[in-house]
């Protein structure tokens, strides 16, 4: 895809969202069942994905860490991203290569220290680019990565999160 390609994607879209900013908003769901041991059945749309217990928290290593998905969906994301906004700008990337890693402290999670925080301490996107583009090109490409990617944006500004509970349908 050029970028005259994506614009004429695209240019439908921005011009409806124009007119009516409530046609952009869209809820994103997600849908998971306990399984078996101590694992969670989620759906994706390309199938079942099992999450389960972390090694470091006495998981098998078999079943999908929810942790690890966090990870693989920012670099999903920002490897979308990176891609479109090079496109439209120009930039050809011949390849371009993205890795995320965080820290977390599993004594947290495990409910041994109350000072410890569950969840990650630090997180890193690593982003390897084979182009030719300029210096200054290369920076307003991560710049614009960052700020249009969606999972980035929202663990760098998390939004409002609430847990709420209904009885199953007996």
């Amino acid at each position: 895809m050029n970028a005259q390609d994506l614009r004429s994607l695209q240019a439908p879209l921005k011009e409806r969202y124009r007119e009516s900013p409530d046609a952009a908003l869209v809820t994103l769901r997600a849908q998971g069942r306990i399984g078996e041991g101590v694992s969670c059945k989620v759906e994706t749309g390309k199938g079942l994905v099992v999450a389960g217990l972390h090694p470091a928290t006495g998981g098998s290593g078999l079943a999908a860490c929810s942790g690890d998905m966090l990870l693989e969906a920012l670099v999903a994301c920002a490897g979308v991203t990176l891609n479109a906004v090079a496109t439209a700008l120009g930039i050809e990337l011949r390849d371009a290569t993205l890795s995320a890693e965080g820290d977390l402290d599993f004594r947290g999670t495990l409910g041994l220290s109350k000072e410890v925080p569950v969840g990650f301490r630090a997180i890193r996107l690593q982003v390897a680019l084979d182009t030719d583009a300029s210096d200054e090109e290369i920076a307003t490409l991560m710049r614009l990565t960052e700020r249009y990617c969606v999972v980035y944006q929202t663990l760098a500004q998390p939004p409002a999160l609430a847990v709420t509970r209904q009885r199953a349908a007996a």
